[in-house]
């Protein structure tokens, strides 16, 4: 078995009267990338800081390929790259190689050996930059500033890279050039990758865990296709045309989970949560009652995004969800 590189073990970090990190544990496997989801306020921030030892925790050990980052918090640092806040991580006076010698040289490397340049050259071709390797970093557009401060969050070699909303900025074929290369680290060097993201596409697409995090607890904690599977309660959206009367919507409210309600005229749009795919009939009966035409049916299939409003309501927050990863 492969020791984890990244053991959370009962975490906690209290201001006072407020919890914002509360008794998380969790592992995590050489190569992987973990996503971490969460709403704003729900904790994850402070635990990515805790876990990178920027905040002194009230309770509880980090520990960084076997290294408690708290203890020993230069040793860890060696191991690790992070962005916590976008392209403020970056040297703008710099051009964009000076910036990847710099970062790579507080660990050691020198800007002047053959191996660290050659890497420097490919994460800048891989992410685009090798063409404005020579340019100051000021004269950038927001999105190549945010590409420069991943490319110094890997400059080194590292196991482990912790990044914060990496593909804020970026247009769409820079999201998917980061996503091509965090994939191929992964894959081929064996690093971990923590990451937070409000794009939901990125962490389907590119994370091969997510822990959702909410009121400083994990929620839930697995791959991406069983944290959907927990939630597949089978969604229809239907249209109605013709008289739908007060009482037989009440009747449809009050026996089915209606998610959406939208009527034009003595047209109805609606979308229902069904429990059991035999209550589509009855719902259809009821939808036509008054003397409707049922114009379409059509099945909605679960997502990441489902999944994760599931969790972080209230219904969600009534107890804690894992699955293998």
């Amino acid at each position: 078995m492969t020791d984890p590189v990244i053991e959370v073990r009962t975490l906690s970090k209290r201001y006072g009267d407020v919890v914002a990190v509360d008794d998380i544990s969790f592992s995590v496997a050489p190569g992987t990338i973990l996503g971490v989801l969460g709403p704003n306020g729900a904790g994850k921030t402070t635990m990515l800081k805790a876990m990178l030892g920027l905040l002194v925790p009230t309770a509880g050990e980090v520990r960084v390929c076997g290294i408690d980052v708290h203890d020993r918090p230069a040793h860890a640092y060696r191991r690790v790259g992070a962005t916590l806040e976008g392209a403020r991580n970056v040297y703008w006076r710099l051009t964009v190689r000076e910036n990847l010698a710099f970062f790579a040289g507080l660990a050691g490397d020198s800007p002047r050996d053959p191996a660290v340049r050659a890497r420097h050259d490919d994460l800048l071709s891989q992410l685009g930059l090798l063409d404005r390797a020579d340019d100051v970093v000021n004269e950038l557009s927001r999105g190549m500033k945010q590409k420069v401060a991943l490319a110094c969050a890997l400059a080194r070699d590292i196991d482990v890279a912790f990044l914060d909303e990496p593909t804020l900025g970026l247009d769409v074929e820079s999201s998917l050039d980061l996503r091509r290369e965090l994939r191929r680290l992964a894959d081929e060097r064996g690093l971990t990758v923590v990451l937070t993201s409000h794009d939901m596409s990125v962490i389907e697409d590119l994370c091969d865990r997510v822990i959702v995090v909410n009121h400083g607890r994990i929620v839930a904690d697995g791959a991406v296709r069983e944290l959907v599977d927990l939630f597949r309660t089978s969604a229809v959206r239907l249209v109605v045309d013709g008289p739908l009367g007060e009482s037989t919507e009440s009747a449809i409210r009050s026996q089915y989970a209606v998610e959406s309600w939208e009527r034009d005229g003595e047209r109805v749009r609606m979308m229902v949560a069904l429990d059991d795919g035999n209550d589509l009939p009855a719902l259809a009966e009821l939808c036509i009652a008054d003397g409707g035409r049922l114009v379409s049916v059509n099945t909605v299939e679960p997502d990441l995004t489902e999944a994760f409003l599931q969790l972080t309501s209230e219904r969600g927050d009534e107890q804690s969800l894992e699955v293998s990863p």
